[in-house]
This record gives C-alpha cells, sequence and structure tokens, in this order.
C-alpha cells in the first residue's frame, strides 16, 4: 500500500479515489476506519470519515485514529482531503487536523491546496475562485452549515491554526517543481508551516505534486491527488495498470436519492423532474413538523413506480427553506432529521431490490452507506469530474454513486445510470 487518505466527507473521499483510479491506482474507500486488515491488494486507501462539520476537536480525534491504521498498513505517503469549497469555519476543522497530523508525522511544513481546475475551483494569490467568480460570492456564501464569506484561504487557514500560513503564489507554480520547492524552504524560513499554494490548470496540479513527493503529508482537495501516482511510478513503485476502474456488471432496480441544497444539485433536481422522469419529494418542512413516518409514506408512493423505472427521492430546497426548517429545530437537528429520513429511503430501495444508487450529498451520502451498513467500496470508472461508480465489498454488491453536492453536469442524474446500462 503508497497512499493512505483521510477525508473529512464520504462524496469527497469517493472524488479523491476517483482521481487516483484514473490515473492508475487501485483504490479502496473504507467507511470510517477499518477493524481489521483489508481483502485483496489495493495501491491507496481512502478512508473516508464524517468529520467535517462535528467539533474540531472530535475531528482531529477520528483523523489520527484514521492515521495510526494507515500507518499500520504500511503507506508510505499520506494525505488530508477537504472540499474543494474548503467547507470550514473559524474554529475548523482543516486547520486543526492538519496540524494534528503534521505533529503526528514529523511534517515540517504541508500544502493546502483545495484547487481542482477541472470542476472551475481554482486558486490565484491565495484566494479561491468558484468558475468566475470569488468563493464569497458563490452559491458557497450560504452554505447552511458552513458558509463561506471570505475567499482567501490564507486568512481562512490562519483563523483555525496556530502555525503561521504563508503563500506559494503562481508566478511561482508556473514556474515549476523547483522553484515551489525554493518557495517551500524560504516560508519555512520565515516559520511558516502550512503553505496554501496557487493552482488554476492542471499543470500547475502536476507540478505541485512533483514538488510534494518528498512530503509525508499533503493536504488538498482532490485535485493534486492527479500527480501522486506518478510520484510513485517515478520512483518505481507503481506499475501501469489499465484495470483499475474495473466494478462488477450487478442487475437489479435504480434510484437516486438527493439531499444537497446546492445550486448545483437544485438544477440536477429540476432537470429530472423537467425531463418527465418520476419524483418524490421528501419535504423538510414534514419532516419538522413531526407529522408521521416521511420516508415510510414515501416508499410506499413508490412502490408501483419503481416497476416502471428509476425514481428521484429528493429533499433537495431553496435557501430560505432550509433556513425555515432550522429556526423550528436548530441548524445541526435539522440537517441529522433529514439524513435520517433519506437513510431510511435508501433502506427501504435496497429491501425492494433496488442495486443501483445515485446519492447528492456529502452529508446524505454519509447518513445512506452507514445506514446500508457499507464498510468498504471499491472505485470504478468516472460518471463526471470527481463522481465515480462505486461497488460495495462482498458476495451481493451494491453499485453506488456518491455525488458532492457541488458536482455533476445539469443531466448527471439521468447520465451516471444510463452509463451502467451501455
Amino acid at each position: 500500500m503508497l497512499l493512505g487518505c483521510i477525508a473529512d466527507d464520504f462524496t469527497g473521499a469517493t472524488d479523491l479515489a476517483n482521481n487516483l483510479v484514473r490515473s492508475g491506482m487501485r483504490t479502496l474507500q473504507t467507511i470510517g476506519v477499518p477493524e481489521a486488515p483489508l481483502a485483496g491488494e489495493v495501491d491507496a486507501v481512502v478512508v473516508a470519515l464524517k468529520s467535517r462539520t462535528i467539533a474540531a476537536s472530535e475531528a482531529v480525534a477520528q483523523s489520527l485514529a484514521a492515521l495510526d491504521w494507515l500507518r499500520r498498513a504500511g503507506c508510505r505517503q499520506f494525505f488530508f482531503k477537504y472540499c474543494s469549497t474548503f467547507d470550514s469555519t473559524p474554529q475548523g476543522n482543516i486547520g486543526p487536523v492538519a496540524e494534528a497530523l503534521m505533529q503526528a508525522l514529523g511534517a515540517d511544513i504541508a500544502i493546502a491546496c483545495p484547487a481542482f481546475p477541472t470542476n472551475a475551483r481554482t486558486i490565484y494569490m491565495g484566494n479561491l475562485f468558484v468558475g468566475q467568480v470569488p468563493l464569497s460570492e458563490s452559491g458557497m456564501r450560504d452554505h447552511p452549515l458552513t458558509p463561506m464569506r471570505d475567499s482567501n484561504l490564507v486568512r481562512v487557514l490562519q483563523a483555525q491554526s496556530r502555525a503561521k500560513v504563508g503563500l506559494v503564489a503562481w508566478t511561482d507554480v508556473a514556474a515549476g517543481e523547483a522553484a515551489i520547492r525554493a518557495r517551500f524552504a524560504a516560508l519555512q524560513a520565515e516559520g511558516a508551516r502550512l503553505a496554501v499554494v496557487d493552482a488554476i490548470n492542471d499543470a500547475d496540479l502536476h507540478a505541485i505534486a512533483t514538488a510534494c513527493a518528498g512530503h509525508p503529508l499533503i493536504t488538498a482537495g482532490s485535485g493534486v491527488a492527479i500527480g501522486l501516482p506518478e510520484n510513485f511510478r517515478r520512483a518505481v513503485l507503481l506499475p501501469l495498470r489499465a484495470d483499475a476502474a474495473e466494478l462488477p456488471r450487478v442487475p437489479g432496480g435504480a434510484a437516486v436519492i438527493s439531499g444537497s441544497c446546492s445550486q448545483a444539485t437544485n438544477g440536477q433536481v429540476a432537470h429530472w423532474i423537467e425531463s418527465g422522469r418520476t419524483a418524490i419529494r421528501i419535504d423538510p418542512l414534514a419532516i419538522a413538523a413531526g407529522g408521521g413516518d416521511v420516508a415510510t409514506a414515501a416508499l410506499a408512493q413508490a412502490d408501483s413506480l419503481l416497476e416502471s423505472g428509476p425514481v428521484l427521492f429528493y429533499a433537495t430546497a431553496a435557501p430560505e427553506e432550509v433556513k425555515a426548517v432550522q429556526v423550528k429545530l436548530g441548524v445541526a437537528e435539522a440537517g441529522a432529521m433529514v439524513e435520517r429520513a433519506l437513510a431510511a429511503v435508501a433502506q427501504g430501495l435496497i429491501e425492494r431490490g433496488v442495486t443501483r444508487l445515485v446519492v447528492a450529498g456529502g452529508e446524505t451520502a454519509g447518513a445512506v452507506v452507514q445506514a446500508l451498513g457499507v464498510t468498504a467500496l471499491k472505485i470504478g470508472p468516472q460518471i463526471d469530474p470527481g463522481v465515480p461508480w462505486t461497488a460495495t465489498q462482498g458476495a451481493h454488491p451494491i453499485l453506488l454513486a456518491l455525488k458532492s453536492g457541488n458536482f455533476g453536469s445539469r443531466d448527471f442524474f439521468a447520465k451516471s445510470l444510463e452509463q451502467l446500462d451501455a
């Protein structure tokens, strides 16, 4: 095992694993810290935690437990993965987790680079852009759990960190590996231990990855991972592989579950409905009102519909509706109630013979895989940048596509299911 990864949510873990597989690394994603050695041969393991929005101290504890398991498994390098929109608050959790992992590994410096140009996430002079707008002007400004109101990642990370945070500007990145390494050395001389690194294209990501070949720890979004397998190949540790993304063919029904309230997922839900496909709404206000078992009612409604094709179950809502539920229940409980309802829907669908499931939203995906008792996922072919199909391990696999709320084309739901039938 070469690369050991720790991700702060489940869809983000899949996003990272997808990039590693596309670059030729056999990759397994575990749901939480494994309790036993893994079966089969893999080159990389991504431990998926649900630690993005919990208390920083608990996020640190879970991340260190994952690191301990990965070190005992023999990994040579470690990767802490967070969202490409740097989802966090002034209290953490990115800074505290990164510093705890650095201390455990004896790392002198670690990068912070959520850039993923393929999905329109770029960093210039330390400022994160989503498409053509700064992060603070994007839909992330009104995220219900981690509203991002500052685009300058040096400031954002410094607010969460005890160590000094510096910047590797794009002029150094564009000059290549040697210039990046020189800037790392200069930052260390200035007392910095965390370095936000600019990146505006994939060539930048490859240069950054090459410059980090000797780093014990990399902290980043999934973008930097596209260059890491080549580091191992240069060291003659990883052969070229053509079968890294192979998954079993699994017959059975299909469905979509959407809990994300992001702009991208709102558009995907709208496209599904506008295309005349079957959809059942899980009303967050009805859940908040406590008016009966919303999940059971939705499944009963779907019983006859599933025979005709895939059904979408969605709790996706506009920001003002989300706020209304949060006012009634509080932010954490509002999210948890919706997640529990959608997880119950997923359980009911599997009982009804659904074996192919698309899940939108990081928190929703975490709730679903936990409810289904999934312990590990084999990573398969990409659907859209950052989102692959995966297969659960065991005698009766389920195919899962776990999509971050902000990812995927407008027709993602239909396209992902059509890919399996191609």
